[in-house]
């Protein structure tokens, strides 16, 4: 399977989850609309999640594929499968420790994320009870992650990128028949969804097990003290421990930056949190489908080719991948910024959601694409780093980016605020640190001598952006010469305006492209 194969796999498959994500939201705001069981909802899934992303298929995910990926170039799959089993069984028993000390500690969580609940009679202690419910979800999703490890290890990228399409499915199921049931049965409807998510979780985990058990790489997890003992013992057990705690340093700074970003919107004024969190929304479309894709499925063969010695496979890989972003994320960025309203006016505009609504969020929404490139290619150029067992060098600049991050939002945001773009400062702010950050990792991949950039990126660089701009002119135009916000009652033919439109911008874009002489068979073939 070629590189572009596997990573267009990825790509649709992400596609799919969030597609199918967005349905998810709709269908809940439409069945329960925005009330403090909602918001209790919401936060108790937050929960898990924020452990899911630090333990999960965050920093675990870095330290154990690399690892793996070693030991099977050298170690050969006899002392890889018996890796596998040691790395389960310790994270199994270190998720059973966790997930205990959760459901005893709700209270406390949910308190420490959300003290306002308090101020609903029903919100607190319903957010309490869904977050015992679903705190387990955090095991199900770290063996779903142990088990994407093994078969991305071994290019079985298929079944990993498509469970998130689970969970959403089961969810969508929970809203729509398991609400109405819970109500009949005199249970408050919203509880369904804490068992769609227990369902989803279990589903993820499920699928996993027929394509391990057709490699042979099935983890046999050990369930006494002793097989706990044995597992300790493994040097690989160990270096994946090892490995994990800066990792976990690095996820957790991400987070870190998250949350001061949500508590700085809640004091912006009303509106400014869902602004935020909508323009987010759509900026996971390109960052999932570029940068996700394409570092679930380098990030083994980074890992094997620096474990084989094949110095120049590994730069060529980069070089491969760091292409694939420039020709993807600069056009994308240019239409973030110049037809965002069209964008969010055909996904949003219904409803509740008023003309100002969507102003706001493209607003966001250009903050973003401004560090569109940044997002993505640090999916490129961090597993460069973590391929050769290095996670303390992203980390060191994932906290000084941190830092800078928020000494533009000192300066930004009090600026933009006068203009009511507040938020729209936040989003600048990530955006210019995901620029600085990107450029810092590539100057350290470069400096070490890990990637040498291939000749003629000059020349490239000036076709890309020779056919963004004809894309962008003709972008600019479709966003000028129809009235994208009158059209809220006239659904079908928005949506079909804005097939039309995307469909002309890439053929626009490929055939400048063509003309300019890029050759896109080079992308194909790798």
């Amino acid at each position: 399977m070629t590189l572009l194969k596997a990573a267009s796999t990825v790509s649709l498959l992400t596609f799919a989850s969030r597609i199918t994500g967005l349905v998810r939201d709709l269908l809940m705001a439409s069945v329960f609309g925005a009330t403090a069981l909602t918001d209790a909802f919401n936060v108790a899934f937050r929960i898990p999640n924020l452990f899911r992303r630090l333990f999960g298929e965050g920093a675990f995910s870095q330290a154990f594929v690399p690892a793996l990926a070693h030991s099977k170039e050298t170690d050969g799959e006899e002392a890889t499968r018996r890796m596998i089993d040691h790395v389960a069984t310790a994270l199994a028993w270190a998720l059973l420790l966790t997930c205990v000390i959760g459901v005893a500690a709700a209270p406390i969580l949910v308190w420490a994320l959300a003290s306002g609940l308090k101020q609903s009679p029903n919100g607190f202690e319903a957010a309490v009870l869904m977050t015992r419910w679903m705190f387990p979800y955090i095991g199900f999703m770290s063996l779903v992650a142990l088990s994407a490890g093994v078969l991305n290890t071994w290019k079985r990228f298929a079944i990993p990128a498509a469970t998130p399409v689970l969970l959403n499915l089961a969810m969508i199921l929970a809203a729509w028949l398991g609400a109405p049931w819970f109500q009949a049965m005199g249970i408050e409807p919203i509880y369904a969804m804490a068992g769609g998510v227990m369902l989803g979780g279990l589903l993820q985990l499920a699928v996993q097990i027929p394509a391990l058990l057709r490699l042979g790489l099935l983890p046999r997890i050990g369930l006494t003290w002793r097989g706990l003992k044995e597992a300790w013992s493994d040097p690989g057990t160990r270096r994946v421990a090892g490995m994990m705690a800066p990792a976990l340093l690095g996820v957790g700074v991400a987070q870190i930056s998250l949350m001061i970003n949500t508590q700085i919107a809640s004091w912006l004024g009303t509106g400014n949190v869902t602004w935020l969190d909508y323009a987010g929304r759509l900026m996971e479309f390109p960052t999932a489908m570029l940068g996700v894709a394409l570092g679930v499925v380098l990030m083994p063969q980074l890992a094997s080719a620096r474990a084989a010695g094949e110095p120049e496979r590994y730069s060529a890989m980069i070089d491969w991948g760091l292409r694939l972003v420039v020709l993807l994320a600069i056009p994308s960025s240019a239409a973030l910024l110049v037809f965002n309203v069209p964008l969010v006016a055909t996904l949003f505009h219904y409803g509740a959601f008023k003309d100002s609504d969507v102003l706001q969020v493209a607003a966001a929404l250009s903050g973003y694409g401004v560090g569109l490139l940044g997002l993505v290619a640090i999916k490129i150029l961090a597993p460069g780093f973590y391929a050769s067992q290095d996670m303390r060098t992203p980390v060191r600049i994932a906290i000084v980016v941190l830092v800078l991050t928020q000494l533009l939002n000192i300066a930004l945001v009090p600026w933009m605020r006068g203009f009511n773009l507040g938020h729209a400062a936040l989003a600048l702010s990530i955006g210019l640190g995901a620029l600085i950050n990107a450029a810092w990792l590539l100057v350290g991949l470069i400096r070490r001598g890990s990637y040498t950039p291939s000749p003629g990126w000059g020349v490239f660089a000036l076709q890309v952006f020779a056919a963004t701009a004809l894309l962008t002119a003709f972008l600019l135009w479709g966003a000028t010469a129809f009235p994208w916000l009158a059209m809220r009652a006239h659904v079908l033919q928005r949506v079909g305006l804005m097939a039309l439109m995307l469909a002309g911008s890439a053929a626009i874009y490929f055939v400048a492209l063509w003309a300019a002489g890029v050759k896109l068979r080079q992308f194909v073939t790798r």
